[in-house]
């Protein structure tokens, strides 16, 4: 699976962005989606997951309300809206896939993107 994020970008914090993951290269309707960030110096954080048909997703809690993930496997593509930006949310966002399902996926998927930078000014 060949992975591709884009959407990121410079938004002052309170602001919203809508980030894209385009997939390619295995069946897309068939394989789980997800988004992780990693900040500077940090380390590499769960963001949430989607399935494969969309009827599943769940999220790192503290991601939750502000963060909201989706997909339209007819685009092949998985979206992240971030919404309530903070400066802590900058990060490089990564987007994911992988074939199994379950909260074992916050420790990592089998494919990666190359990530797309978000940055949040105060």
């Amino acid at each position: 699976v060949q992975l591709q994020a884009s959407g990121g970008g410079l938004v002052q914090a309170g602001g919203s962005l809508r980030l894209s993951c385009a997939a390619s290269g295995r069946t897309f309707s068939k394989i789980n989606m997800g988004w992780f960030r990693q900040a500077p110096g940090k380390e590499r954080e769960f963001i949430s997951a989607i399935s494969w048909n969309a009827y599943s997703t769940y999220y790192e809690d503290s991601m939750k309300g502000r963060f909201t993930i989706s997909r339209d496997n007819a685009k092949n593509t998985v979206y992240l809206q971030m919404n309530s930006l903070k400066p802590e949310d900058t990060a490089v966002y990564y987007c994911a896939a992988d074939i199994r399902w379950g909260p074992l996926l916050k420790n990592g998927m089998d494919y990666w993107g190359k990530g797309t930078q978000v940055t949040v000014s105060s």
